[in-house]
């Protein structure tokens, strides 16, 4: 059986929002389907092979779901089959699974935020070269 890689999700008014934790990830499979999905690689030094599959609370749009591979992770934006529900988890079933965590450095309740949710944050991420806050030229001591 191949080990399920961890991975962090949060809710958002049109998408749900899943980041698999798989540093150096090769051979990336994502198949999105109306009820579930799954999700494949492998990853680290040691090329382990992870192997993921969600069965979803509610249905997205498999057409407009999408994923970005980073050095870090994968990255994954499902669409809401239906706009502004929201989920109260990720999976149909309700028992915890020990690879999955929910994301609170992420996670808002958009109920009291009227402003639309801005994916370009999402797109930033994995940009090389952003100017970082360590990266500044540091004032000279003297």
């Amino acid at each position: 059986m191949q080990p399920a890689a961890t991975a962090k999700w949060y809710d958002g008014r049109d998408y749900v929002f899943v980041e698999f934790c798989v540093e150096d990830s090769k051979d990336v499979q994502i198949n999105f389907e109306k009820e579930k999905f799954t999700f494949s690689c492998l990853g680290g030094a040691e090329n382990v092979k992870h192997f993921n599959e969600v069965n979803l609370f509610n249905a997205i749009d498999p057409n407009d779901s999408r994923h970005k591979r980073t050095d870090r992770s994968v990255l994954c934006y499902l669409r809401k089959g239906e706009s502004g529900q929201k989920w109260p988890r990720l999976t149909k079933e309700t028992p915890k699974l020990n690879w999955l965590k929910v994301d609170f450095n992420n996670w808002r309740d958009w109920d009291d935020d009227p402003e639309e949710e801005d994916l370009s944050s999402f797109e930033k991420f994995s940009q090389d070269g952003s100017q970082d806050s360590d990266d500044e030229k540091m004032p000279d001591l003297e």
